[in-house]
């Protein structure tokens, strides 16, 4: 276009210098065998003029020509494709709504090449071969989809560690959620998938590290995200357990958070990982801490548990509670499995009968018996215990009602 332009120029100065130049126009003299062609060099300058306007015009003529033979091939080819492809994928969809994966798949992958979004074929195809438990052809497809998918590899990403999960290649998985929290850390699937990888491969720190994110998409509640922190911590309380004993135990939980520690779920979760590492002073010593700061009948059920040569911190403690809350019939049962793993008989029988004032238990009769018995009181020990076994039988019998 700026040749056409810039020849029209040239031909308007020369139809304006012309008539000034007639008297000295020059003279072209044109020699052949058998002509001779004579022409001003103002003639000879507008041939050339149109000759090259001549041969633009032919050159745009033939592009044309060849720009609409191909759009014309892709429209009768290409358009034919586009639209069975775009066909297939639709019946596709209702194949895989329907249940018939094989379907589906066949459909998908048909003339993927050709769909409006093609990596969005090769995906569901995968999808649908996974389903059919085709693992071999999934990972065939998602590679597919990884060619066409250019720049944009989320989604192919994602549908790779879904699949590494429903595999139970769960390091692979791992590995592949680390990269995807790096470009996408606050993506509601990947961190669904970062929490599935993390748990199963026993990740719990960096599932800890990621709650926050996962609070702030609602991907759980409130408590919800509460309850798998206490699993996450749970978890990290086994591994330390398993490595280095009661010892590195201490040290880890001394090492938590002040909000870690006052976690009354987590005293507990502590409290019996120290037991079961036959550490119990310091699991008596997180009770008693913890039930100085909030009184919790899920600690106060700890302490019948402890193994503790000298129970007067118990006792102090538990005397201390009485004062606060009341003669509880949970308090009065602590109190009297104390004192009947102590050998203190008459402070048991006591302690059993008020905890039994307040409310009939099974297990309150079973251990009053005992301390009844250890008081040569037997014949109210056999009352005591026909009390509590009749006690469960009613319970049973409702139960089953």
């Amino acid at each position: 276009m700026l040749k056409v332009l810039l020849l029209f120029v040239i031909l308007i100065v020369g139809i304006v210098l012309g008539p000034l130049m007639s008297g000295h126009q020059g003279y072209v003299l044109i020699q052949t065998d058998e002509h001779n062609i004579t022409t001003s060099i103002t003639g000879l300058v507008i041939i050339f003029l149109l000759l090259q306007f001549l041969l633009i015009f032919i050159g745009w003529c033939y592009r044309r020509l060849k720009r609409t033979g191909t759009s014309t091939h892709s429209w009768i080819f290409g358009g034919y494709k586009r639209n069975r492809a775009r066909s297939q994928t639709k019946r596709a969809l209702l194949k895989l709504a329907e249940g018939d994966f094989r379907q589906a798949e066949r459909l998908m992958a048909r003339n993927a090449d050709h769909a409006e979004l093609p990596v969005v074929n090769y995906l569901l195809a995968a999808e649908a071969a996974q389903r059919r438990g085709d693992y071999f052809q999934t990972n065939q497809y998602i590679a597919q989809a990884a060619e066409v998918a250019d720049k944009d590899q989320l989604p192919v990403d994602i549908s790779r560690v879904r699949v590494q999960l429903a595999q139970g290649d769960i390091h692979a998985a791992r590995k592949g959620v680390d990269k995807l929290l790096d470009h996408a850390p606050r993506h509601p699937e990947v961190l669904r998938l970062a929490e599935q990888a993390y748990s199963l491969s026993g990740a719990y720190q960096s599932l800890i590290d990621i709650l926050p994110s996962m609070l702030k998409v609602n991907l759980h509640s409130e408590d919800g995200i509460f309850k798998l922190r206490q699993q996450a911590y749970s978890g990290l309380m086994n591994q330390v357990m398993a490595e280095k004993g009661s010892a590195g135990l201490k040290i880890w939980w001394k090492d938590q958070s002040r909000k870690i520690r006052h976690d009354i779920v987590l005293q507990v979760v502590m409290a019996e990982h120290l037991m079961e590492c036959n550490d119990h002073e310091t699991a008596q010593q997180i009770i008693l801490d913890g039930l100085k700061q909030q009184y919790d009948e899920r600690l106060l059920l700890l302490i019948p548990h402890l193994k503790t040569t000298d129970p007067t911190a118990i006792k102090k403690a538990l005397s201390h509670l009485l004062k606060q809350h009341g003669a509880t019939p949970l308090l009065n049962s602590t109190l009297g499995q104390v004192a009947l793993r102590h050998g203190e008989w008459a402070h048991a029988e006591s302690a059993f009968r008020a905890a039994l004032a307040q409310r009939p238990d099974a297990h309150d009769y079973a251990w009053l018996a005992d301390a009844l018995d250890r008081l040569q009181k037997h014949e109210e020990a056999t009352q005591t215990r026909k009390k509590g076994f009749m006690l469960t039988l009613k319970r049973d019998s409702d139960v089953e009602e």
